[in-house]
């Protein structure tokens, strides 16, 4: 605990001595986590508002620990959007000791599900106390996040209230478009094979709404390997439900899972995307639609489906490329 506030102390020093950058004129301060979450923030503030993502692609967002940098771009935000739900404590503590007594911290999950909605699960016990905090593969989910982040930047920034609402407008609309883009894919998708194991349980409130059925996850809740017992158990359970396919991860690779698949015969898919956007910043995929489409394409594939419903959606962002995020890599 001490050497936790030493280093928030420290931070806090760097951040009031580098002084503060150039704000472009009139525009908001804005900073996020995770990619899907800064990807859907600037779905919406589009080029009025200075945003900034500070936990790089392909990191693990539940290890993930802020730079002194980090201290000084959250000292400078006006609004402060996190996951919640427990993803990002240590940026949210950073937040807390370091942000201006005006700006304000959004804690995205709790304003979109109430505890009894929470999921709880192998990588998430509920005896550790955290729920699943993976809300946006869920696209409705999604889409709420975006009216919080639309109502919090209209409130902040009245001046442009209507190109924000214009934006969100166009989000909600693309959103009913995938949502009909998944359906329409997962239909394709052999009822028996409609199962998912993955290496770490992203999909806890996107399966349930599309039919489909997450049997279980490899990683444990501490983030380490699973046990051999561990493996043993789910072994036997691909082999008893034959379950065609097993996901990885672009973010959590692990030699486990490339053993269960020799021992099965289950194919091994290992880039499903936790919170990594495809492509590059610009290119048109780079989004969090961009996301989503890759997923469902990989799970369609790989469990008897055709993906073609989903390979003809727009997946590029609302106001156009997303060249002028500064999002950390």
């Amino acid at each position: 605990m001490f050497k936790r506030l030493l280093l928030i102390v420290i931070m806090m020093t760097l951040a009031a001595c580098s002084g503060t950058t150039t704000r472009e004129e009139g525009k908001l301060r804005v900073v996020t986590t995770v990619s899907p979450i800064t990807n859907i923030v600037y779905n919406i503030g589009g080029d009025r508002i200075e945003l900034s993502g500070i936990v790089p692609e392909g990191v693990n967002s539940h290890t993930f620990e802020p730079a002194p940098s980090d201290a000084r771009k959250l000292a400078e935000a006006d609004l402060i959007f996190l996951n919640g739900l427990n993803l990002e404590l240590p940026t949210l503590r950073l937040a807390e000791a370091n942000k201006r007594d005006d700006a304000k911290i959004i804690l995205l999950g709790e304003q979109t599900i109430t505890p009894d909605e929470y999921v709880y699960d192998f990588s998430f016990p509920k005896e550790a106390g955290d729920p699943n905090p993976h809300l946006w593969p869920n696209p409705w989910y999604a889409l709420r996040y975006a009216e919080i982040v639309k109502d919090e930047l209209s409130a902040a920034d009245p001046d442009n209230s209507d190109y924000y609402e214009q934006n969100f407008l166009a989000f909600e609309q693309r959103i009913r478009e995938l949502d009909a883009a998944i359906r329409a894919t997962i239909e394709t998708i052999p009822p028996e094979n409609r199962k998912l194991l993955t290496y770490h349980d992203s999909w806890a409130y996107f399966a349930p709404l599309y039919g489909m059925t997450v049997i279980g996850a490899i990683q444990p809740a501490d983030f380490a390997e699973p046990s051999a017992r561990e493996v043993a158990k789910i072994i036997e359970q691909i082999r008893r439900e034959q379950v065609p396919a097993i996901f990885g991860s672009e973010v959590f690779p692990s030699p486990v899972l490339e053993q269960i698949a020799r021992e099965t015969g289950a194919t091994y898919v290992d880039d499903l995307r936790d919170d990594d956007l495809p492509g590059d910043p610009g290119d048109p995929n780079h989004s969090y639609f961009g996301l989503m489409a890759e997923n469902i394409r990989i799970m369609a594939e790989a469990l008897g489906g055709d993906p073609t419903p989903i390979l003809g959606f727009d997946t590029s962002n609302i106001p156009g490329p997303d060249t002028n995020v500064d999002q950390a890599r």
